[in-house]
Parts: structure tokens; C-alpha cells; sequence
């Protein structure tokens, strides 16, 4: 059962997650312009690199046993709030990793189609709440 430290140290990793990505992103951009993502895709890739490293380095047959908050405070908090496609590529990995191939073609397949549809109707929501603010 989490405790109120442990939400604490998640949300002080969340907060440098977040501005890291910020940073990053932000970098590209000003580097290679906005037309492409490109720093979305950096952030991404990263991220999922460092979960996969801090999930395997700490895993009970890991060499790194950091205590529990620690490690909360790593892949929870700070990549978490850093980007959270390193959480869904680490649990993809951990399904097909266990043999369930069908299961992770589903997260894929799932996450892909069913975020996809919610940002495009958020989108319109979004648009649909402009135009009735805006007369």
C-alpha cells in the first residue's frame, strides 16, 4: 500500500520528468523546427531506453536493489512525467517478454486506436467549446 511519502517522491519525479521533456523538446524544435515532432520522438525513445534500464538494473535479479520509493521515484516519477509511452512500450515488452503475444498486439493495437479516436474527439470537443465561446 503506498504511503503518503511514496506519492511524494512520485510527484517530485513526475515534476523533473516533466520539465525534461519540456527542455528536450523544446531543444529540437528550436534545432530542426516544429513541422516534424522530432522531439516528441527523442523524448520517446529516451524514455522507453531509461525505463527499460532502470526496470531490468532493479529487478529483483537485478544487480541494483534501490529501496522501494527509489525506484518509484525513478520509473514511475520521473519517466512517468517525462513521457508516459516508456510505461506502455515497458508493459508491451513484460506481455511478449511472458509469451502473451496476443495480449500485447492488443495494448498496441488498443492504445493506438482507442488514443488516437479520444484526442480526435477531444479535439472536437475542443473546437465545439471555441466556437460556442466565441459566439
Amino acid at each position: 500500500m503506498p504511503t503518503f511519502i511514496s506519492y511524494v517522491w512520485v510527484a517530485a519525479g513526475g515534476a523533473l520528468g516533466s520539465v525534461a521533456r519540456y527542455a528536450l523538446a523544446s531543444a529540437f524544435a528550436r534545432g530542426l523546427g516544429e513541422r516534424f515532432p522530432w522531439g516528441t520522438i527523442a523524448v520517446n525513445i529516451s524514455g522507453c531506453f531509461v525505463i527499460g534500464l532502470i526496470a531490468m538494473a532493479t529487478a529483483p535479479v537485478g544487480r541494483i536493489a534501490p529501496p522501494v520509493d527509489v525506484r518509484q521515484f525513478l520509473m514511475i516519477g520521473v519517466c512517468g512525467g517525462y513521457t508516459t509511452f516508456s510505461s506502455f512500450s515497458l508493459q508491451t515488452l513484460t506481455l511478449l517478454r511472458a509469451g502473451a503475444w496476443m495480449e500485447a498486439g492488443a495494448n498496441v493495437a488498443v492504445s493506438v486506436v482507442a488514443c488516437m479516436g479520444a484526442v480526435w474527439l477531444g479535439a472536437a470537443a475542443g473546437e465545439a467549446l471555441s466556437r460556442l465561446q466565441g459566439g
